[in-house]
């Protein structure tokens, strides 16, 4: 398949301060914020865990690695890209964060998701409970359908499986934040990613890449708003990411977001036979929440709604500072 693109990008600190009470993001993407452009077909978020050492180093370092592994010199961009090539990434990932290990004892971890367009379609992959979702747009919300949608690897999640909590119990549990899996150096065992892979693709399609703090209310976690942001009736691209951008105005955590909508769609390339969507590789009862590692996710479910969360400096961040009350928003060739 061969695509024509825009691809808009969304990076915003919230309410995040570090010990000195300054703005601190813990989110990466890639291509980095400001650099998308209409050429790009490979991008992913990277939700740093606050609270540990160097969340935002794990964060841009998954981002460097895996976007150097699968985007290599002279590589055809929409070429082939086979289930192996993501392995490759992932390991090389793995590898990065393990010769960044500073010996802590609460590691430093981050989740991951990634949109990758090539010959066959598009391949979507997730550790954590960043999302991806892949909209296809109506007249009106209710026209609108969320194709697919990834399944956040969370505590939460998990309990709603199992018919522990409802969906409403979920959003008030002070566990809601706890995720069951990442992305750490030295781990003992290296998480999977679930796979999805799709052609089922078609002009005016778009992909939301999200991290949580994005999805604050219960609206947007719940994709109702989403439906409504992404119909026709959200009006042009440039409507739809002020619209994103109001609604997470006073959210607390970091949130970040790529929007990239799909143009044209050229069905006559090759298309790579699909594979199956990868199961999941942990069980409820696997958490990581333990003194080996606990996220400032499950820590915030500690802190009231109004309280700032507090952390120790961290190491400085790769992506350029920008203050706090400054819009962060990116389209490729300039803003909507």
């Amino acid at each position: 398949m061969k695509f024509t693109l825009k691809a808009y990008s969304i990076w915003e600190y919230g309410q995040r301060k570090d010990a000195q009470g300054m703005p601190h993001q813990e989110d990466s993407l890639y291509p980095r914020f400001g650099q998308a452009h209409d050429g790009d077909r490979l991008f992913i978020v990277c939700d740093g865990m606050g609270g540990h050492d160097a969340g935002e180093v794990a964060s841009a370092t998954v981002c460097e690695a895996m976007s150097q592994a699968i985007i290599a010199d002279g590589r055809d961009p929409e070429g082939v890209f086979t289930p192996d090539d993501l392995s490759r990434a992932l390991q090389q990932a793995f590898d990065a964060l393990d010769r960044k290990d500073n010996g802590a004892v609460k590691k430093m971890g981050t989740t991951m998701t990634l949109l990758k367009l090539h010959a066959g379609g598009a391949t979507i992959a997730h550790i954590g409970d960043s999302r991806v979702y892949h909209i296809r747009p109506g007249k009106t919300a209710d026209d609108t359908a969320i194709l697919f949608e990834t399944e956040d690897h969370s505590l939460v999640n998990d309990l709603i499986k199992i018919g522990e909590l409802t969906r409403e119990e979920a959003r008030f549990s002070r566990q809601r934040n706890i995720i069951t899996r990442a992305m750490q150096p030295n781990m003992e065992r290296r998480p999977k990613a679930d796979v999805h892979q799709t052609a089922d693709i078609q002009s005016g399609d778009f992909f939301y890449l999200c991290s949580d703090g994005m999805l604050e209310q219960p609206d947007m976690e719940s994709g109702e708003a989403l439906k409504a942001i992404f119909s026709e009736q959200g009006g042009t691209d440039a409507d739809r990411l002020q619209t994103l951008l109001q609604a997470t105005a006073n959210n607390r955590d970091n949130h970040t977001a790529f929007i990239v909508h799909i143009l044209s769609v050229d069905q006559t390339a090759e298309v790579v036979p699909e594979v199956e969507d990868t199961p999941p590789v942990m069980t409820p009862a696997e958490v990581i929440t333990s003194e080996n590692f606990t996220s400032a996710k499950g820590m915030r479910a500690e802190n009231t709604e109004d309280t700032p969360i507090v952390e120790t400096p961290p190491a400085p961040a790769t992506q350029d500072a920008m203050p706090c009350n400054q819009v962060r928003t990116s389209a490729g060739e300039g803003k909507p």
